[in-house]
Formats: C-alpha cells, sequence, structure tokens
C-alpha cells in the first residue's frame, strides 16, 4: 500500500454546544474494507456526510489519492468515484431495480430518439442484470417495483448501483440492519466481492460478528473521537466493545 485512496486529518463540527467530531482522523487504501463503529452519538454519520459533501466542516482536511479536496456536495463525491448506501438505500419504491439503478442517470437512445429524450432501455437493462450478477446477486424480477421485494432484494439493488458507478469508495451504512441470516450472508458476500475488485469499502455497523468476518481494520468512535485503530485479524468482539464503551483506553487497556 502506497497511499490512502482517501484520507482525513482533524476533522471537527459542532452543532452550537454540541461537538459532533473532534481533531477526528481517518484512512482507508484501495480494496481495503475498513470499519467505523462506536455508539449511538459517536460521530459516524457525521463522519460519513462530511467525507461524502453532505456536511461543511469547522475545520480538518480531506485527501483523496494523496491531493487535497473539498468535498461540497455529494455530486462532487460522485465525480471522484465515491457513492454511498445509506440506511434507508434512497430507492423509489415504485420504479423497478433497473429504473433505479439508472435513477438520474439514465443512458439515452443514440441519435435523434436520444435528443428527444428517449432512453435505451435496453442497454440500461443489460447493464443492470451484469451488476447485479457480478455481485451474485438474487434480483431476477427486473421489471416488478422495488417496493415489492424484500429487504434484502433492495439492499442489493443499491450497493449494485453504487458499485456501477463509484470506482474508488463506497460506503455502506449499516447494510444488514433488519435483514435474515441469508439476506445478510448476501449482503457479506457482496462487500467481499466489491472488495475483490479493488474498491474501498467503508462499513458503518453496529454488528461486530459482521464487522470482523468483513473489515481489514476497524476505526473506533466515541464522543466524536477516534480513540484506537484495530487490525480486524487481531481483535475480538469483546475488545470492541470495550473500546466503544470506553471500558478500554486507547491502549487497549482497561480503563
Amino acid at each position: 500500500m502506497t497511499q490512502p485512496i482517501l484520507e482525513a486529518k482533524g476533522l471537527s463540527r459542532s452543532f452550537g454546544h454540541v461537538r459532533a467530531l473532534t481533531n477526528c482522523d481517518f484512512d482507508i487504501y484501495p480494496g481495503e474494507v475498513v470499519a467505523v463503529i462506536g455508539d449511538n452519538g459517536a460521530g459516524k454519520s457525521t463522519l460519513v456526510k462530511a467525507l461524502t459533501g453532505n456536511l461543511a466542516l469547522d475545520e480538518g482536511e480531506i485527501y483523496f489519492q494523496g491531493k487535497r479536496v473539498t468535498i461540497s456536495s455529494p455530486q462532487e463525491a460522485s465525480a471522484l468515484g465515491m457513492e454511498v448506501v445509506y440506511q434507508d438505500l434512497a430507492l423509489a419504491p415504485h420504479l423497478n431495480p433497473v429504473q433505479n439503478m439508472f435513477l438520474g442517470r439514465e443512458t439515452p437512445r443514440k441519435g435523434i430518439l436520444g435528443r428527444l429524450g428517449f432512453m435505451d432501455e435496453k442497454a440500461m437493462r443489460e447493464a443492470a442484470v451484469r451488476g447485479f450478477a457480478e455481485l451474485g446477486g438474487t434480483v431476477r424480477a427486473m421489471n416488478a417495483p422495488i417496493g415489492s421485494m424484500s429487504g434484502g432484494q433492495r439492499q442489493q439493488v443499491a450497493i449494485a448501483r453504487a458499485i456501477s458507478w463509484a470506482d474508488k469508495v463506497v460506503i455502506l451504512d449499516e447494510p444488514t440492519a433488519a435483514l435474515g441470516v441469508v439476506q445478510t450472508e448476501n449482503v457479506l458476500n457482496s462487500i467481499k466481492r466489491v472488495q475483490a475488485k479493488g474498491i474501498a469499502v467503508i462499513l458503518i455497523s453496529h454488528s461486530m460478528p459482521h464487522v470482523l468476518e468483513v473489515a481489514t481494520r476497524v476505526h473506533v468512535l466515541r464522543l466524536g473521537r477516534k480513540v484506537i485503530t484495530y487490525s480486524a485479524s487481531e481483535t475480538s468482539v469483546e475488545e470492541l466493545v470495550g473500546a466503544m464503551t470506553g471500558a478500554l483506553d486507547k491502549n487497549g487497556e482497561a480503563a
């Protein structure tokens, strides 16, 4: 590993008298899965919003591929090759998987038909099918509205959409929340496939077993500060929970 694909230094953000982030650092390398964990109010969502242009910072610097950048909007993050799958998925329930995958990024037909506003539905459908297949997806009802599908299938559509448009960083916010065992395993396998493509994955999760299964490293946040970073292969659920709650200090020792 030469340099992080995405790095943040000294991020701080306040909401009135509440310090949501205080001098928080973060880094992730290409093809790495970095989990960000912490109790409610630890600053996880604020960090993600700051990294993706959804929230202005009071202080701090963000670097992308070694160059300092200012990301002022989600569109600017997308232009860099970053996509986010939020917990609410941000899908249109009345549209089918293909329409959701290309929502706002539709492919026009070639020639005069495209200039008249006609979309290339065949090309979009073929691209969507390839995207789902690459992730080992089980989405087969391409013409059914998303609202009629299971939570696991909707999650796969959201992840496939992110992967189709992101070639550098994908951020997943609680991707296994409220999913069954089989659906959860499909999502975890999708994360592994994304990693295998050389894309960096930031995973926000409350499930410590899932974190340890797929993550390379684990950043622990508490009260808006990054308190410690663990190698996932060298830590345990007990150690992670202790760091989250403050039972362990920044050296991993009993506080």
